[in-house]
């Protein structure tokens, strides 16, 4: 008899059970049971790789070869196969197994040490690693479930030796992995993965990967809830073992076998299998596919991935699948379509030509209406990614998205379909309006559909979508359109009106404010009719409300509050452009408009608002000089009377300098006693030219005809503004900026000690000249009388009124 040395279970527990090893059983050499014994010339027995070995190390440098047993010589090599002894063997150790898996089972059902139970599983573990028949008198014998029943131990080394034992169970063992599979023990394994320790965690993949291994199971271990989502976390891990991410990674390439199991990967993140099984599956698969991509939501990234993998597929089963496959394909490409970079994609991949034609099409061949809507929002998608679209033809006759004719279709299908579809095609109409190279085409072609009126009325739709989508494409083309535009909504004032109610909401600011706002501000601002709408329907009383909301942040908007305030400004500044209407002159009174535009001069970095501020002050500050309550003069007395020429320009007490009688912010809109001199004089230094322009404009009516001229220099002095206004002449930043600017310099220099301060000034003198040489006409003319107040050129009407007199 020998000592155990083969290195299987023997304890103290299984001495009376388990048969000893005999010598005979044992190589000589390598000192293990023998699995393969073979028998040399000598006689003596050995395992064939433990003396092929011997051979090989022995017999090497001409050295004769003697038995390891025996030392007698050989001359032969030769092995002969001892089959009686391997039976023998054999035979001996299936009743050692089957006696030591019986103590195995007894160490698992009572209640052992835990000693005692990690090595009833070390044995099991190595018993099965011997052959099938080893595996299959494991699960004959009960041990898997008493196994399984482990995995809920308390002890986490019991739990984790359970799931190594039984991943040797399930080895090529497919009777075995449903036996492990059964109940919800997949369920158990499947938590080791999320809330294990570290090597629970691998022992607990490397399980399930044995398990996916085969076929029945994948869909068993797919539907335990969060089991594939903790497998695609596992397998992009940066954090987890080489071992984990690998098993994990090829456990859910088993479990692809499973469309349900794609289905969820896709769910999860992992598109790539449905992406392989849409490329190259049956039919049936391709639409199983399409139809779960268009309900999966996707993120940006994963959109752009479809788009360059299987756009190309979708857009085909679009064109020319059946009713069933173009829906799908319609769903998947609405979603994939929602980004820009991915639409783009689409673009290049022909989706615009099929889309165009089921849009179009009518009669038997046409698409229900609920998928006419889903082409119709896909179209609205690949607009909007700011695409070029004159360079894509669709159709033989290289038509374009932006075609006279399309753009006529597209106006049409508007008219005469539901909220759904109008709403998807007025947002196509908005993406192609909003680009600079697209608009003027869709413009152009409404004018010849004279389709404006129709447009308009969605103003009133009751879908918030479909009115959104009608007022921002009308604030599009309003700047293209502001007549035609103006010309309908005086056919309709209710349209006007709603617009008004629209800036009323009280909820925040929205887009659909701002757009109504910008819409509004674009028609034509002299058009009194439409002005005295909005006073009728208090427009400008809640507007200006709203502007004074913003300002003092009453009213928080995000990225709308700039674009509504803008509009806003730009609707109140209507009142201005009629004042020659005395009730709208009391209008501009009771608004008190002249401080509020001041104040709106102030808002740094909205060039808008200071551009139309300014130009509304200039348009008040026109009226000052009508406006002014003129006050008899004060008399000058005896000696001024008989000495005229020691008397000065007399000013009744409290009388307005430039104007000369008694003004005020709000009666008479002065913009000296609005304070709006110095504001405006401070924008003279903007960045934007028109912001400068609109400034000097205003600032140049204290220097009209009509007022003192020579005070309004003053004022301007006193305000710091002279020099301002002569470097916007030295600047000569544009044309009009210049014309401005030599009319108002000319108007300075009428004033000797100015004119004999500044005429040492060579740039001042080489920007008027610039200005005589290159002005039109009358740029010339003012800029050669103001280098006549700075001697550059000479008075030759003073010099022919001396020679008439003498």
């Amino acid at each position: 008899m020998a000592e155990g040395q083969d290195g299987y279970f023997d304890s103290s527990t299984d001495s009376l059970r388990v048969e000893p090893i005999y010598e005979s059983f044992l190589c000589p050499l390598s000192k293990q049971v023998m699995r393969d014994p073979v028998t040399i010339e000598s006689g003596a027995t050995f395992e064939r790789e433990a003396i092929l070995k011997w051979f090989k190390d022995n017999g090497s440098g001409g050295r004769r070869l003697v038995c390891p047993v025996t030392n007698k010589e050989l001359s032969s090599t030769e092995l002969n196969p001892s089959i009686a002894l391997r039976n023998t063997i054999d035979e001996w150790m299936h009743r050692n197994e089957a006696a030591k898996l019986d103590v195995a089972r007894k160490s698992l059902t009572s209640d052992c040490s835990e000693g005692d139970i990690l090595q009833a599983l070390e044995y099991v573990a190595e018993i099965c690693q011997r052959s099938r028949s080893s595996r299959h008198l494991v699960r004959k014998v009960g041990l898997i479930s008493l196994i399984t029943d482990l995995l809920k131990n308390s002890s986490p080394k019991v739990r984790q030796k359970a799931l190594g034992s039984l991943r040797f169970v399930a080895k090529n063992d497919n009777d075995n992995k449903n036996e492990i599979a059964a109940g919800d023990n997949i369920r158990t394994i499947v938590k080791f993965l999320n809330h294990g320790h570290s090597q629970e965690k691998e022992q607990a993949v490397s399980l399930l990967y044995e398990l996916s291994e085969y076929k029945p199971l994948s869909e068993k271990i797919g539907s335990v809830s969060g089991a594939i989502l903790i497998l695609v976390g596992l397998s992009s891990s940066k954090v987890e073992n080489l071992l984990t991410v690998d098993r994990a990674e090829k456990t859910l390439e088993n479990l692809e076998s499973c469309e349900k199991n794609v289905r969820q990967m896709a769910e999860n993140g992992r598109l790539q299998p449905l992406l392989r099984l849409l490329l190259e599956g049956s039919s049936d698969t391709q639409l199983s596919m399409a139809a779960h991509l268009g309900e999966l939501v996707l993120s940006n990234d994963v959109k752009v991935l479809v788009a360059q993998t299987a756009g190309s597929t979708l857009v085909n089963i679009m064109k020319s699948g059946n009713r069933e496959a173009r829906e799908a394909a319609l769903k998947a490409l609405n979603q994939i379509s929602s980004y820009d970079t991915s639409a783009k994609i689409l673009i290049e991949a022909g989706i615009l030509p099929p889309l165009i034609t089921d849009l179009f099409t009518v009669g038997s061949n046409q698409l229900p209406m609920r998928l006419k809507e889903v082409s119709a929002t896909i179209l609205a998608n690949i607009v909007a990614s700011g695409a070029s679209f004159e360079s894509v033809p669709l159709d033989h006759n290289r038509q374009n998205l932006v075609s006279e004719e399309i753009v006529h279709n597209l106006l049409h299908l508007i008219s005469n379909t539901g909220p759904a579809i109008e709403c998807k095609l007025l947002q196509v109409l908005v993406g192609l309006t909003t680009s600079a190279t697209t608009v003027q085409s869709i413009v152009d072609a409404i004018k010849s559909s004279g389709a404006t009126v129709s447009l308009i009325q969605f103003v009133e739709a009751p879908q918030r979508e479909v009115r959104l989508a009608s007022i921002k494409l009308l604030n599009n083309i309003s700047p293209f359109m502001g007549q035609e535009l103006a010309e309908a909504f005086r056919g309709n004032f209710s349209q006007l009106s709603s617009l008004v109610r629209v800036i009323a909401d009280n909820n925040g600011i929205s887009e659909e404010q701002a757009a109504a706002a910008g819409l509004i501000a674009d028609l034509p601002p002299r058009d009194s009719v439409l002005t005295r709408r909005l006073l009728q329907d208090g427009a400008f009383s809640t507007i200006i409300t709203k502007v004074t909301m913003v300002r003092q942040g009453d009213i928080r908007g995000g990225r709308f509050v700039n674009p509504f305030l803008e509009g806003l400004v730009r609707v109140v500044s209507r009142i201005t452009f009629i004042l020659d209407d005395l009730d709208i002159i009391d209008v501009a009174r009771d608004y008190n408009l002249t401080p509020l535009f001041t104040d709106l001069l102030q808002m740094n970095g909205l060039d808008t608002v200071q551009i139309v501020s300014a130009t509304a002050l200039e348009n008040l500050s026109r009226q000052s000089k009508l406006l002014t309550r003129i006050v008899p003069a004060p008399n000058p007395g005896f000696c001024f009377s008989i000495f005229p020429c020691l008397s000065q320009k007399s000013v009744a007490t409290g009388a307005c300098r430039v104007h000369v009688g008694i003004c005020s912010a709000r009666e008479s809109f002065c913009l000296l006693e609005g304070k709006a001199v110095e504001k405006l004089v401070a924008c003279l230094d903007h960045n934007n030219e028109k912001v400068v322009e609109a400034a000097l404009a205003a600032l140049s009516t204290l220097l009209e005809d009509g007022v003192d001229i020579e005070q309004g220099v003053m004022v301007l002095c006193d305000a710091e503004g002279v020099n301002p206004i002569l470097e916007v002449l030295c600047e000569n930043r544009n044309e009009a900026l210049r014309q401005r600017a030599v009319w108002a310099v000319e108007r300075i220099l009428r004033i000797d000690e100015i004119a004999y301060e500044i005429s040492g000034n060579q740039n001042v003198g080489t920007a008027l000249v610039e200005a005589f040489r290159h002005g039109d006409s009358r740029t010339r003319q003012i800029a050669e009388r103001a280098l006549k107040h700075v001697d550059k050129l000479p008075n030759f009407s003073g010099i022919f009124s001396k020679m008439g007199a003498a």
